[in-house]
């Protein structure tokens, strides 16, 4: 992730149409925030998490926990029968109502999730559990908030190539990465059963453009950023153009993954 520059571009159609024009909220790096040509990259690299899950939210009650800028919500209320957000932070609560009336927001800790137990049939969690520090705590109230039966769909960088070789997460704004190993023990120790381990991997057309840029898309992108240099018209085009389809989500050679997408089951 391009820390101070972090995450996005365009948004799907459906979040388009149903967005109202709201002020955008500020790009910090710790959430993304859509329409910024040089940040596609990674706005299309969250945005696969929910294209992928989108249907385990289709007519359920979905709370998404930790719900940043909103457009993921959004596209959750297509197709959920109820869409609750929840973040903490008050600009981006303020965000999500002016921009998507939709989704019905509300501003709390998700370490002591404002609603009641078994009153959702999902949860949505994506890149955010890196963000917390008691990570045991938020997924014992998901399991709490969720009935019976209920899923958790979790995303989360993969510590193995997200920090490689470090202890201490390269971000700033995490506080602790994971691994496939670790989110999964964390999942069962919580009482969850994980059904899905998978990670988000570059397709051929990203296989590509890592070797058209030295070997890696992201560290040409971090590069400059860091260096604060401008970037090229080249790679601004072709981070540009990198569309959700261009990554995939397979189960083979998790720990080269980008990034871990579970899903997680509440024992009936």
């Amino acid at each position: 992730m391009i820390w101070a520059t972090a995450n996005v571009e365009a948004v799907s159609d459906a979040v388009v149409s149903t967005e109202n024009h709201a002020d955008p909220l500020p790009l910090t790096g710790e959430r993304t925030v859509p329409g910024i040509a040089e940040e596609n990259y990674w706005f299309r690299r969250h945005e696969i998490a929910y294209a992928r899950l989108l249907d385990r939210c289709a007519g359920r009650v979905v709370l998404e926990a930790g719900s940043g800028e909103g457009y993921g919500a959004n596209m959750i209320a297509e197709v959920a029968e109820r869409v609750i957000g929840l973040d903490y932070d008050d600009s981006a609560v303020a965000h999500v109502r002016a921009r998507y009336p939709r989704v019905e927001m509300m501003q709390g800790n998700l370490a002591d999730l404002p609603l009641d137990n078994d009153s959702v049939d999902i949860v949505v969690n994506f890149q955010v559990i890196e963000h917390l520090w008691d990570q045991a705590q938020f997924l014992r109230e998901c399991l709490r908030v969720l009935r019976p039966g209920g899923q958790l769909l979790i995303s989360t960088p993969n510590r193995i190539t997200f920090s490689p070789g470090r202890d201490t997460p390269l971000n700033p704004f995490h506080t602790r990465e994971l691994n496939a190993a670790e989110l999964d023990e964390l999942l069962v120790e919580a009482g969850f059963q994980v059904e899905l381990m998978t990670g988000v991997h570059h397709g051929a057309k990203l296989a590509a453009l890592d070797t058209k840029w030295g070997g890696s898309i992201i560290d040409a992108q971090i590069e400059r950023a860091l260096a604060g240099e401008p970037w090229p018209a080249e790679l601004t085009a072709d981070v540009a153009a990198v569309s959700t389809d261009d990554f995939e989500l397979r189960t083979a050679d998790i720990d080269a993954s980008l990034d871990l997408v579970a899903i997680a089951v509440k024992p009936q």
